[in-house]
């Protein structure tokens, strides 16, 4: 079989809208050029699309046009390496799965232990998120959820009373484990998350899980986080105003 075809049998096995790179073609093709020159060619036809620079991927087409691969297709090399996390989707990536907000951002934000500068990739804009936990297929859930609690006010198409709401159901709604383990990761996070995490497990009944929390806390500091007062009666003891 000719290198050209066995590329090609190789892409039509995949799924639509899966990022490859040359290297997935290595294994059968030693020569390097040869599969460069293949993809591009594959491109130039519109067999299949070009994200970036040695990034290809199989469209979808549609009456509205070709559908663009999915975010975490678009960042996978930045979420995992030799098959473990090293980021996670998070931010205005993550705010509309999780109910918080309709807006969906062509912004992609990647919590990771090391970030580096955003850049452009297709037609998204990549920025990170320094995330000081250990990141773990696990916690990422977790982590999503208190990176939304930090950035409560920045939240797009919202307001911070309006997220409280949904994160307090959200919240409500984990298992005993999944609480003590946010705990333990927000020790790591900012006092302002802290505090409204504290406040939020108090209001759901979640006492006895509250105490590191107030402990790592100055007492007389106070954080600002407009209208959550109208959804947590807990707040105060917990200076949010």
């Amino acid at each position: 079989m000719k290198i050209s075809e066995y590329i090609s049998s190789a892409i039509d096995r995949l799924p639509k809208g899966f990022i490859f790179t040359y290297m997935d073609f290595s294994d059968k093709v030693k020569s390097r050029e040869t599969v460069i020159k293949t993809l591009n060619r594959m491109a130039a036809s519109g067999k299949i699309a070009k994200l970036a620079k040695g990034k290809f991927y199989k469209p979808e087409d549609t009456a509205f046009g070709k559908l663009q691969p999915g975010q975490k297709q678009i960042v996978k090399d930045l979420l995992e390496s030799d098959g473990k996390p090293v980021g996670y989707l998070t931010g205005y990536s993550i705010y509309n799965q999780l109910g918080l907000t309709t807006q969906v951002s062509n912004t992609i934000q990647i919590g990771k232990n090391e970030i580096r500068p955003a850049f452009k990739r297709n037609l998204y804009t990549i920025s990170f998120i320094k995330q000081k936990n250990t990141i773990t297929k696990e916690n990422i859930p977790l982590l999503q959820i208190l990176d939304a609690i930090r950035y409560i006010k920045k939240i797009p198409d919202t307001d911070p009373a309006s997220a409280c709401k949904r994160l307090l159901s959200i919240i409500k709604n984990l298992e005993f484990k999944d609480k003590a383990t946010m705990v333990r990761l927000a020790l790591k996070y900012p006092p302002s998350a802290r505090a409204l995490l504290g406040a939020i497990l108090e209001d759901t009944g979640n006492i006895s899980f509250t105490d590191p929390l107030k402990k790592s806390l100055n007492q007389i500091s106070t954080y600002k986080i407009p209208g959550v007062d109208k959804i947590l009666p807990t707040s105060a003891k917990w200076n949010i105003k």
